[in-house]
Parts: C-alpha cells; sequence; structure tokens
C-alpha cells in the first residue's frame, strides 16, 4: 500500500466507526456542493490553497453508492509538492454559508495533495457498494453513512511561509455522485368506469410483483412487463430502465369484452347475428361465444363464424381479388 493512501485510509476507517470526536474548525467557504440524481454530472468550484466546500448529499440516495470528489492542481503546483493537504470532514454541527465559518466537524481523513495533476477520490456511503480502488481512483476502506453528511472538503498548508505562487493558485474541485447500475420503474394503472378495482397480477421479466402500486428497483437496461387478469384485458410490453431514474409506464387496463373490427368496401352491408350494423367503422363489442358474421354486396353474399374469445379483437376484412390466367 502506498504510504499517502495508508493515512486516508485508516482515519476513515477510524472516523466512521467514530474514534475520531469533533474539533473546532474556522474554515473559508468558497462554496456549497449537492450530490444528487438529477446532476450526475456533478458540480465544480475552484479553490484556493486554502479554501473549502461543503459537500451535501441529496435525500433521495437509492441509486447512489458513493460520492466521486476529483481535485485537479494546477500544474505549476508539483514544484511545492508538500505544501498543501486535503482534510475531510463529516458531522459538521452547523451548515455554514459562503465566507468564514466557525464550526465543529469530525475529521475522517488527512493527507497532503498528490504529487500529480489529478487526484479521485470515490467514497462509499452504503455497504456492498462494489467500489474498488483503481490507477485512476482511491478507494478508502469504511463507509460513510448518508446521516454524516453533509461533509467539508478543505485545502490546508502544512508548512510555514508558503511562497506567493501557491497563494494565487486555483484549484478545481468537482463532486459527484458514483450511481449504481440501478433504476426503477413506477406503473400507473388506469381503469374502465365499469371496471375499476378488479383484480390483476403484475409481472416483470416473468417474477410477480407483490406490490404493483410500489416503485420497482430494477437494474438497468430492457425489461417485459406482463399484466393478467379475468376481468381486463391482458397487457404486455417492454419498458427501458436507465441508470439512477424513475421510469413512469402507464397502462390502460380495458374490457375484456371481444371485439370486432371490419374492412370491406363502402357498398358492403355487414350482419353479425343477423343484426346489419349501421356504423362499421367503429370496434363492435360481442359477447363471447359463437357468432355468425354476414357480408353482402348486391346479391353476392359470405357468411362466416366465429368464436369471439374473451379479452380479444378480431379484424375481418373482405378482398375482392382479379385473378388473370393464359392458356394456349
Amino acid at each position: 500500500m502506498k504510504p499517502r493512501y495508508a493515512v486516508l485510509m485508516c482515519l476513515v476507517c477510524l472516523g466512521v466507526r467514530g474514534a475520531l470526536r469533533g474539533e473546532p474548525i474556522r474554515a473559508l467557504i468558497a462554496g456549497d456542493i449537492a450530490v444528487a440524481l438529477d446532476n450526475p454530472a456533478g458540480v465544480s468550484i475552484p479553490l484556493s490553497y486554502s479554501g473549502s466546500a461543503v459537500i451535501r448529499l441529496d435525500q433521495d440516495t437509492r441509486f447512489v453508492r458513493g460520492v466521486e470528489i476529483e481535485l485537479t492542481a494546477p500544474e505549476a503546483y508539483l514544484d511545492y509538492y508538500g505544501s498543501l493537504a486535503i482534510v475531510l470532514y463529516a458531522d459538521l454541527d452547523t451548515a455554514p454559508g459562503p465566507g468564514a465559518a466557525d464550526l465543529e466537524a469530525r475529521q475522517i481523513s488527512f493527507e497532503p495533495i498528490p504529487n500529480k495533476i489529478q487526484t479521485v477520490y470515490q467514497i462509499p456511503i452504503r455497504d456492498a457498494h462494489g467500489l474498488r480502488t483503481t490507477p485512476y481512483s482511491f478507494v478508502p476502506t469504511g463507509v460513510i453513512e448518508p446521516g454524516a453528511f453533509p461533509l467539508l472538503f478543505r485545502i490546508m498548508p502544512v508548512i510555514k511561509g508558503l511562497r506567493e505562487e501557491i497563494e494565487a493558485m486555483v484549484f478545481q474541485l468537482r463532486v459527484k455522485p458514483v450511481l449504481s447500475g440501478e433504476g426503477a420503474v413506477r406503473i400507473l394503472h388506469r381503469y374502465p368506469e365499469q371496471l375499476a378495482g378488479k383484480p390483476f397480477v403484475v409481472l416483470i421479466d416473468d417474477a410477480v410483483v407483490e406490490n404493483p402500486h410500489e416503485e420497482q428497483v430494477l437494474r438497468e437496461g430492457e425489461h417485459n412487463l406482463v399484466v393478467l387478469s379475468e376481468d381486463y384485458r391482458n397487457e404486455s410490453r417492454r419498458f427501458m430502465v436507465e441508470r439512477g431514474k424513475v421510469l413512469e409506464v402507464t397502462v390502460e387496463l380495458q374490457d375484456p369484452t371481444p371485439v370486432i373490427t371490419f374492412e370491406a368496401p363502402e357498398s358492403a352491408l355487414i350482419y353479425v347475428d343477423n343484426r346489419l350494423l349501421a356504423n362499421t367503422l367503429k370496434p363492435y363489442p360481442v359477447e363471447p361465444g359463437r357468432h355468425e358474421v354476414k357480408f353482402q354486396m348486391s346479391d353476392y353474399s359470405i357468411i362466416r363464424p366465429l368464436n369471439a374469445r374473451k379479452g380479444r379483437t378480431y379484424h375481418i376484412a373482405l378482398t375482392v381479388d382479379l385473378s388473370i390466367s393464359e392458356s394456349e
């Protein structure tokens, strides 16, 4: 383990478990950063050699597994490595606004700014977060639970007599959520007036949904929704869940009465069970069971039987074909 990581890892682990108590701090607050699902790109603010930023966490953390803190140093700082440190505090006793602020907080990390342009930390906020240290980012041990927010990110000198060049430097801090590979679907149901409140079963990816009126957390990607009922028409559709977003899917629960639609020349007369239809452009509902459909054009008529089943739609078309053949 690299020495600079050992300090951060140890302090975060101790801080999360409550081993470090609050200490008085006087900080120069440069800005307030809100970590939220609706802003996955995060927020960026400039910091001076003695600047601080408050990092807040939105209440909705269902799809957030961590907070990414990225500090970009000016290239000139590499000549002054070891002059400044990064300090992170949790459990602030007050939520300070911009400007100088006196507060108490619990220190959870302290380390010199690394000798490179960009430094990235990913701070877990829940168990089973799945975050791992890579060559590009560091994940400390321990979890900073959402209740410990807001955090205070601070740059502070660790040596006396800083050079004027350091005092004029501007660092860039960017904070964003680390999203899980999940989203959610909210299923909205609309009922026919005459059939409101009848029972139905909802399946997502062939699994029965116990509480279909509640949001369902799902992995991002495509899913299949099926609605089964004795009192409504069965429904089936596919939908896409995006990472960190809630999708609303509206299901129009329909009357399961069988319906017939027709396609025929305007001059054709159409009968169902010997009843002449006045408007053949509208779907015609029938009771489940056997029916007789008749098309009549002048002296020509054609009759076909139909066995209508509950929840089905039938399209009946009368077509006129012309066949030409040639022989010697």
